[in-house]
């Protein structure tokens, strides 16, 4: 049964480690709360897997618990698992995936997005991210129940986060009620058909961000345009590919542009909007 030793303070600690530490929650030091949580066969963890079927986990504010909670508790189910981490420190999040041996949302391009399009200053996007220091770990995100502040502009960070590396996530509401559904489904298309490989930044200034895909094995990767302008915009790039035709996926230019020997070409996008390019 479970006593009022397996809260704190205890006979363990008197708080938890982490932020709002001090009150009298449950100790997950304790055995009992362990085997209640994941280690049983009975456990919450277990019951949820083996009877309910779930097959990921998000943690709420793991800020307010030791990160191995969330290892123990992935250890012993398995499973997609991703914390709640909200910082835009990188640093921190980092930190917290290598400790949690999971993934986090990444705050720190969220507040970066944030700067760029509501900001108009698309340099915010060179920001450094969780993404870009293990891609793996990293989910992006655009807006979620708790953070809906990037108003101005928002498909294009949704171009942004479904063309880069991470673990893109929309929002129910945005997909399903305040943006355009057929935008972000050819987003999607795109995500899963043609953003593989590492990311190489082509140019970046207040109102025009290009970034390559270099691709992965039979995959031809892409190069992505932000145009956060009020003007359509034009600019020579290096592509992932030589003489070949190339073409506009989300359908926003009518350009089918081919590219030189150096790989190069001249490619556009309409303004406050984006292209994506590919082999046709």
């Amino acid at each position: 049964m479970r006593s009022a030793l397996d809260f704190h303070p205890n006979d363990v600690h008197n708080s938890d480690s982490g932020s709002f530490g001090g009150f009298p929650d449950l100790c997950h030091d304790k055995p009992y709360v362990q085997d209640w949580l994941w280690g049983n066969a009975n456990s919450v963890a277990k019951y949820y897997k083996n009877v309910m079927g779930f097959d990921g986990w998000r943690f709420d504010f793991v800020k307010g618990f030791d990160p191995s909670v969330v290892k123990n508790w992935k250890n012993a189910v398995g499973g997609f698992t991703v914390g709640e981490y909200w910082d835009g420190n990188v640093n921190t999040l980092d930190w917290w995936t290598s400790q949690a041996e999971a993934s986090a949302f990444d705050f720190a391009c969220y507040y970066a997005m944030r700067d760029a399009f509501n900001g108009n200053n698309l340099n915010s996007l060179n920001n450094d991210m969780l993404w870009k220091r293990n891609s793996s770990r990293a989910v992006t995100f655009v807006a979620n129940h708790d953070t809906d502040e990037i108003y101005s502009n928002k498909l294009l960070a949704y171009a942004y986060i479904l063309t880069h590396e991470g673990y893109p996530t929309l929002f129910y509401r945005d997909y399903e009620e305040w943006l355009d559904k057929n935008k972000l489904n050819n987003l999607i298309w795109v995500h899963n058909n043609l953003a593989s490989g590492n990311t190489t930044l082509l140019y970046t200034d207040t109102d025009e961000y290009v970034a390559r895909r270099n691709g992965y094995g039979t995959s031809n990767g892409l190069v992505v345009y932000i145009n956060n302008s009020d003007s359509w915009q034009e600019r020579w790039v290096q592509t992932n590919w030589a003489g070949a035709v190339i073409k506009d996926y989300t359908g926003n230019s009518s350009w089918e542009p081919v590219t030189q020997s150096d790989k190069y070409v001249k490619v556009q996008a309409p303004p406050r909007s984006y292209t994506v390019w590919s082999k046709k």
